[in-house]
């Protein structure tokens, strides 16, 4: 499976996830510039965690007129896998691939530390291969990680299963302890913690190398299938 991991000015997780799917995974993986149009025959597009253009405006919103955005919103919309940590899961919302907004985290203060997550779905790329009832111990690293979204907005992701991860104790303020969301076709995720930062005991956790194993197995099951 090959990775494409974008960087923008201001990413600093991107070689966290380019390590993370190349040398803990074993997979191909490639960086992919922001004011490129090429995905570079990716199979899976991440998003990365940092401060693209310096969260000038607020988080993700000048990312969203990259050119490469405008290849990953294409991608996303034939199927592809894009997947939007931290700051990537905020650019996923701004550019209206995933409903609701990260905001101020409650306390207003940066929250730098790990927390315990757990798969609100099974029925989805990421969270597939994840034992049910499973607890993740992944760092969390954000100011801005608080989500919310109207009633209506939330209760729709409640019925249509659209909820991949909540917070075991909630660290910022999220609403119905939201961590993470998928889009209509699941093949889009944002999360607001960072399963690359726990992908081999030295890091202290390797608990988030399971959601891309899900994601590995959700695609090589797709080629199989298609054969």
């Amino acid at each position: 499976m090959k990775f494409g991991v974008v960087v923008f000015p201001g990413s600093n997780c991107d070689h966290d996830a380019w390590y993370a799917a190349s040398a803990n995974l074993g997979h191909q993986a490639e960086f992919l510039w922001h004011s490129d149009s090429s995905l570079k025959s990716s199979d899976c597009v991440i998003l990365p965690g940092g401060f693209s253009y310096g969260d000038y405006l607020r988080c993700g919103a000048i990312a969203k007129f990259s050119p490469v955005m405008a290849s990953v919103k294409k991608f996303a919309a034939e199927g592809g896998y894009v997947m939007g940590i931290c700051n990537g899961f905020q650019i996923l919302t701004e550019c209206g691939l995933l409903p609701g907004a990260l905001v101020r985290n409650r306390g207003l203060k940066f929250i730098c530390k790990e927390v315990l997550l757990t798969a609100a779905t099974a029925n989805s790329p990421y969270t597939c291969a994840i034992p049910t009832g499973a607890e993740l111990r992944i760092p969390i690293a954000h100011g801005e990680g608080c989500y919310v979204a109207d009633d209506a907005t939330l209760d729709m992701l409640e019925a249509d299963d659209r909820v991949a991860f909540r917070y075991v104790e909630n660290p910022n303020g999220s609403l119905r302890d939201i961590a993470g969301v998928l889009n209509e076709g699941r093949n889009v995720m944002g999360m607001m913690p960072h399963p690359e930062r726990a992908t081999e005991p030295l890091m202290g956790s390797s608990d988030g190398r399971m959601v891309f194993e899900s994601l590995i197995q959700s695609y090589a099951s797709q080629l199989s299938a298609a054969k």
